[in-house]
């Protein structure tokens, strides 16, 4: 398979950065995207919301359905699930972008915090894979993608941030069980992660970070496309890097995803 046509697709975290942009390369083929996120009305701290997401999606040649979820609620997962069916018919592809972040070290992490990130990266990413699996189960080349960091047991990753670690951690175990656990049903688990940071409105979380020091969403997006145009039973239990899935992919002119050119990039968390 070389593109998406037709193939139906259920993204967390869809309204705006890493998630709109998977969104937005999968309807340049003709794709069907469900976007599942928060923001229903506009919020000035942030831009975009389901609905301009969803204009987006249509003006690029793919069908929108725009729903509003917090994936942290198992009855609006569900409900989403349902409507996204009815409308399409079926679900192919589930991408779990949706993720809280919240960089600080164990004194200056509220419980708040701690878990309302582990609702929604590690239980909301179980949970919408879960509700979505009934559907995976009967399509032809089903995925599910996690927007996760390959595990990585360096304390350094530890130290400043145990909360959050713990908590996007939980989303890439999740890829390391579920993928030996479907592989038998022909459902593929992956896991895609920058090699650098991505100029989204979470780098606003990263002390010092300026977008001109990072790449735009475009490269995950299309990092995320050939993954998710892999035949299934031959790519699952994958924690892959967008750069090296696009080498392998024959690209090696990486100037395009630039915010900014010639200027030194910063690697993203979690990588040697």
């Amino acid at each position: 398979m070389t593109n998406l046509a037709g193939k139906t697709l259920f993204i967390t975290g869809a309204s705006r950065g890493i998630g709109l942009a998977i969104a937005l390369r999968a309807a340049r083929d003709g794709a069907n995207i469900v976007i599942a996120a928060k923001s229903g009305v506009p919020n000035p701290k942030l831009p975009g919301t389901i609905h301009t997401a969803a204009a987006e999606v249509e003006a690029a040649g793919g069908r929108a359905l725009a729903l509003k979820v917090d994936i942290r609620e198992e009855d609006e997962v569900h409900a989403a699930v349902e409507q996204a069916v009815e409308r399409f018919g079926g679900i192919d592809i589930v991408v779990n972008n949706a993720s809280a972040i919240w960089l600080a070290g164990t004194e200056g992490t509220p419980m708040k915090r701690f878990d309302l990130m582990h609702q929604v990266n590690t239980r909301g990413t179980f949970m919408v894979t879960q509700a979505c699996l009934p559907h995976l189960k009967k399509a032809s080349n089903p995925h599910v993608l996690m927007l996760s960091p390959p595990p990585n047991l360096d304390p350094k990753w530890f130290a400043p941030h145990t909360a959050y670690t713990i908590a996007k951690y939980g989303m890439s175990l999740c890829v390391l069980g579920m993928s030996a656990e479907l592989a038998p049903l022909g459902i593929a688990v992956n896991a895609l992660w920058p090699r650098t940071v991505i100029a989204t409105a979470a780098i606003a979380m990263i002390d010092g970070v300026k977008p001109e020091q990072c790449r735009r969403p475009e490269i995950v997006a299309d990092a995320a496309h050939v993954l998710l145009t892999q035949p299934a039973r031959q790519c699952t239990g994958r924690f892959a890097i967008d750069e090296e899935v696009l080498r392998e992919a024959g690209i090696r002119d990486f100037d395009t995803y630039a915010y900014k050119l010639h200027t030194p990039l910063l690697p993203d968390l979690f990588l040697n």
